[in-house]
């Protein structure tokens, strides 16, 4: 795999400019290691990659994800998360202890941690339920990334009606976090959640609303109609 991994980074110094690495940086407040890909690209690269490397077995695409997310450059990270997606009909339960190591130790921006989460975790957790209680321990993490991870890997399977009961009980927790990505996350999360249970998320608003963070409320009632926005955004 390590010759496969070569190639990629050879790739994306070809591919990579600094006008676009300038413009990713203005989005990103943390350090920030990139070759200057622009996302769009950096997709194809990872189509093409998960057809090149079919004939490989999941435990050998891990580990190509493995020396990707080691690299802890941007792009790298970004192909990673559509490799280890491109198997999701492979995970098996052990994955989880890989996929844990991964966010605690590379997962280093929102853009990985949403890429990976929001897929790759978000179906693990639909097919595997009972690692709902490894979210809410996230939600208990004191680092950034395992908090935020443990909203966005929800947003998918909320679209889905799963895990209502947990979102709730996530956000509980997450409330009056004072970090504003993870005030965004669980805001995302209750957003999600509120396609198919508006009530709920409403009610949820209105009985919090009066610690519960601005920015984590707008995201939560951003689709609901206007008379229940007015109503969530009242002064309690």
């Amino acid at each position: 795999m390590k010759t496969f991994h070569n190639q990629i980074e050879q790739i994306l110094i070809k591919r990579s400019s600094e006008n676009a690495k300038n413009s990713m940086k203005k989005f990103f407040k943390e350090e920030f290691k990139a070759y200057g890909v622009k996302t769009y690209e950096l997709h194809k690269i990872a189509k093409d990659l998960i057809i090149d490397l079919q004939s490989y077995d999941k435990d050998k695409i891990f580990e190509l994800c493995d020396l990707l997310w080691k690299s802890r450059i941007h792009e790298q990270s970004i192909i990673a998360c559509d490799l280890c997606h491109s198997r999701q009909k492979e995970y098996t339960e052990n994955d989880f202890e890989l996929f844990d190591y991964w966010i605690n130790n590379y997962i280093t921006n929102w853009a990985n941690c949403d890429t990976f989460c929001n897929h790759s975790v978000g179906d693990f957790v639909m097919m595997y339920p009972q690692y709902i209680l490894r979210l809410k321990e996230y939600a208990k993490s004191n680092k950034r990334w395992v908090k935020r991870a443990s909203a966005v890997s929800l947003i998918i399977p909320a679209r889905k009606e799963f895990f209502h009961d947990e979102i709730f009980e996530i956000a509980e927790i997450l409330l009056t976090d004072k970090d504003d990505l993870v005030r965004k996350a669980y805001g995302w999360m209750l957003k999600a959640c509120s396609e198919s249970d508006q009530k709920r998320v409403f009610n949820f608003v209105k009985k919090h609303k009066s610690i519960m963070p601005r920015v984590s409320l707008r995201y939560a009632i951003e689709k609901m109609p206007p008379e229940l926005k007015k109503e969530a955004m009242s002064k309690f």
